[in-house]
């Protein structure tokens, strides 16, 4: 089936829907060079089914072939391959779109519905680099000219570097995001990666333990995990007529068996030991973090500040092994992801600038560099966040370090040395409901209004700066280092159980001169305490901040947060403040000082 497409090769703005039903922005289609673009920006687009053997199951692939007019044997282009977002199809208004963007550009892209989404079949594997990666290298294939599709359908019209090696690209968000470092782990004919506001590691995505060592469980995301399960498991009432191949087991039919293990453990609100490392050792399985020494392909990261799903000390580990490893990559910040976040600038169909953003911009250089071999683009900086108190982007080198420190006082203030800390003691407790409040996680993504943040009094425990002297920008992830005493918590702590051990909430606020405070983009830092009778420290989620001259600096640890699953019964916690032995708290300040 053929059907013809005028895609104008005027600039044009188009939006992507990344993660499930999540409307935001992905880029935009800059004008292509008369020797680049599609003649008249006419496009071909062929409905294409693939069958392909993974995962030990016979899979369908549905996908639709952009096909650039005036592309063909003698003037063949680079190929850009993309997929969907959870809950998405290669319909949706992310992955046609971009699709339609870069074959206006002048590539031939192939769109492609990934597996258990859309008409594709087969179950929902999460982006598993033996089915998934597997799935979508079969399609690379496809694009090198040496497999046909299901109806006989070749190509020899995409640039080769060598026999069967076709020139390609990668690019998509969140689910989408994933598959890509996926695939290029299985397959290294991939030349380039863009993958958006995606994981780096699933255990600590769903079930984060900011203490350190991410091995050991942590607080369980539920808003966010049953909401993705549902969208997957409501596919038979919004997708009728569903390829067998969809269906799985009584209980979980649209899941791969692990994955309905690892959501049925953690909403079961218990941690024993065997069953938990399993759970851990397969959500890392089908993470990045599992096979990011397998990933060659240069990769340029883009993760959003508003992003309690995927935050971004995500990308900050995938950008840290990579570059550790010598794979080429750079990093950039921008505002908006799965909690939303669009900001005047950034990417946005509605305001008509995506051709100008700083993104859109970024990206197209990627993939000029990498995929049309222009070897003297500039593709920016390593590392670039948006700046919500300016017009633009900063840039630099490298992410910031930790670079200013502060100490936990016992009369509730944070000083800057150890010397003014005044001794004393202050204790919370959490009652056997949630009374903190970060947010609605699904609010952002469906348009649902959300209560401001808030924490009961007598249920957590803050410290302040003095008022700031002058503006403070933190680019980063902030450290505390605490130490609680909890002697419920400490004999509990030993039961087998680690869902028995303590939990707190950690979080940065933004106090007005008024008393006004701001949690910073909603994020929080929970923490499942490894031993009470030890020091730990806190890795909090990244940001991109301005603290402006005349406000404080607030550093809460709080008992509870309604997002989350946390503590087992009623846990005091005192923390004690000494000169010679106080909790810290380190920031990476790129501007300014604490006072």
């Amino acid at each position: 089936m053929t059907r013809r497409h005028t895609v104008p090769r005027t600039r044009k703005p188009l939006a992507a829907a990344l993660g499930a039903a999540l409307a935001v922005p992905l880029l935009a289609a800059a004008p292509a060079a008369a020797s680049q673009g599609a003649a008249e920006g006419q496009v071909t687009v062929t409905a294409l089914k693939f069958t392909v053997q993974v995962g030990g199951r016979t899979c369908a692939i549905d996908a639709d072939l952009y096909h650039p007019v005036g592309v063909d044997r003698a003037h063949p282009a680079p190929a850009v391959l993309t997929t969907n977002g959870f809950g998405g199809s290669k319909s949706d208004g992310s992955t046609d779109a971009t699709a339609k963007a870069f074959a206006a550009r002048g590539y031939v892209a192939l769109a492609y519905s990934g597996l258990g989404f859309g008409k594709s079949g087969c179950l929902i594997s999460l982006d598993d680099p033996g089915i998934d990666g597997r799935a979508a290298s079969r399609l690379i294939d496809f694009l090198a000219g040496s497999r046909a599709a299901d109806d006989g359908t070749r190509i020899d019209f995409v640039t080769k570097d060598g026999p069967g090696d076709p020139r390609v690209g990668m690019i998509g968000g969140s689910y989408g995001g994933a598959i890509q470092m996926a695939t290029a782990a299985v397959d290294h004919r991939v030349d380039a990666l863009v993958p958006l506001i995606t994981w780096n590691d699933l255990s600590y995505a769903l079930d984060p333990n900011n203490a350190g060592d991410r091995k050991a469980p942590g607080a369980f995301k539920w808003q966010w995990t049953n909401g993705f399960y549902l969208i997957g498991e409501s596919q038979p009432i919004t997708l009728p007529n569903l390829d067998p191949s969809r269906w799985g087991s009584l209980g979980c039919v649209h899941f791969v068996p692990d994955a309905c293990k690892t959501i049925g453990l953690l909403n079961s609100g218990r941690y024993p030991a065997a069953p938990t490392a399993a759970m851990q050792r397969y959500a890392r399985s089908v993470s990045p973090v599992s096979y990011l020494d397998r990933v060659q392909a240069p990769t340029l990261l883009i993760q959003g500040q508003s992003d309690s799903l995927f935050n971004l000390n995500e990308a900050t580990a995938t950008y840290n092994t990579l570059k550790e490893q010598g794979t080429t990559t750079k990093m950039i910040w921008q505002s908006w992801g799965h909690s939303g976040g669009q900001a005047p600038g950034e990417l946005d169909l509605a305001q008509g600038n995506l051709e100008t953003s700083y993104t859109g911009k970024r990206i197209l250089a990627w993939f000029d560099r990498y995929l049309r071999k222009q070897r003297h683009t500039d593709t920016g900086p390593a590392f670039a966040y948006y700046r919500d108190w300016r017009s633009g982007y900063g840039e630099a080198a490298k992410v910031p370090p930790l670079s200013q420190k502060v100490y936990l006082s016992g009369d509730g203030r944070l000083v800057d040395n150890r010397s003014k800390v005044v001794r004393g003691s202050r204790e919370y407790t959490n009652w056997l409901v949630p009374t903190s409040h970060s947010e609605s996680s699904l609010a952002g993504m469906i348009g649902l209004p959300d209560p401001q943040p808030y924490d009961t009094p007598g249920t957590c425990l803050g410290w302040d700066t003095d008022p700031l002297k002058a503006p403070v920008d933190v680019v980063g992830s902030a450290k505390a280092t605490l130490k609680v005493l909890s002697p419920a918590a400490q004999k509990a702590q030993n039961s087998g159980d680690a869902a028995d051990k303590l939990v707190l909430f950690a979080k940065l606020y933004d106090v007005a001169p008024d008393g006004t405070k701001t949690l910073v983009r909603r994020l929080v830092a929970p923490v499942r305490v490894p031993d009470v009778t030890r020091p730990f420290t806190v890795a909090l989620p990244g940001i991109a901040h301005r603290y402006e001259a005349g406000h404080r600096i607030e550093f809460v640890i709080a008992a509870s947060d309604d997002a989350y699953l946390g503590n087992k019964g009623v846990k005091p916690v005192t923390v004690v403040s000494a000169p010679g032995d106080a909790g810290t708290l380190q920031l990476p300040v790129v501007n300014g000082r604490l006072n």
